[in-house]
């Protein structure tokens, strides 16, 4: 085997190391990008997504309840209970945090989105390629008269994706 035929393994290597640091460049690049809200909103998100966050709010209502029901003879009640101060100031809490972790999932999903229309063109290309190999393929057996026996179906043909996407959509609708 030459160096430059694709079954050497280092040639195969190169290029995963290549395409993987490509990805994280882009990766990179998408991270730099984010403003400070995104910022901001990311750190909120991975904060309360731990056991830390859960540990803190355990103490927090445990120490808000004993110092309310009397139980800290040394500091007044200040939210008798049923706790409504407490009640709202969680209820606020509840509705900022979901915002913060809707905020860092929009971004996710632009940046899953991204990647899937990277992979679709990817694989688009891919196809593209394959196709053009069959047509060569078939060509030079042709020329030298070399018998087919395992014809490629109709795969030497251009796809046709919108075709594909309405037969996609049409299976999807009948089956709903």
């Amino acid at each position: 085997m030459n160096s430059l035929s694709p079954a050497n393994p280092s040639s195969a290597e190169e290029a995963v190391t290549k395409n993987i640091e490509a990805i994280l460049r882009l990766e990179d690049a998408a991270m730099r990008r984010r403003t400070w809200a995104d910022l901001l909103a990311d750190r909120i998100a991975e904060f309360t997504g731990t056991i830390w966050f859960v540990a803190m709010h355990l103490l927090w209502f445990g120490a808000w309840a004993a110092v309310n029901m009397g139980l800290v003879p040394i500091l007044p009640a200040f939210d008798p209970y049923p706790f409504q101060l407490l009640c709202m100031i969680v209820s606020m809490e509840g509705v900022l945090l979901a915002t913060f972790v809707l905020i860092k999932q929009n971004r996710m999903s632009y940046l899953s989105d991204r990647r899937a229309h990277l992979d679709l063109q990817i694989n688009l290309l891919a196809e593209r390629e394959v196709t053009r190999l069959l047509q060569v393929t078939g060509d030079i057996a042709r020329k030298l008269q070399v018998e087919r026996r395992h014809a490629a179906g109709g795969l030497e043909a251009d796809t046709e994706i919108e075709t594909l996407m309405h037969e996609i959509d049409r299976r999807f609708k009948t089956d709903k």
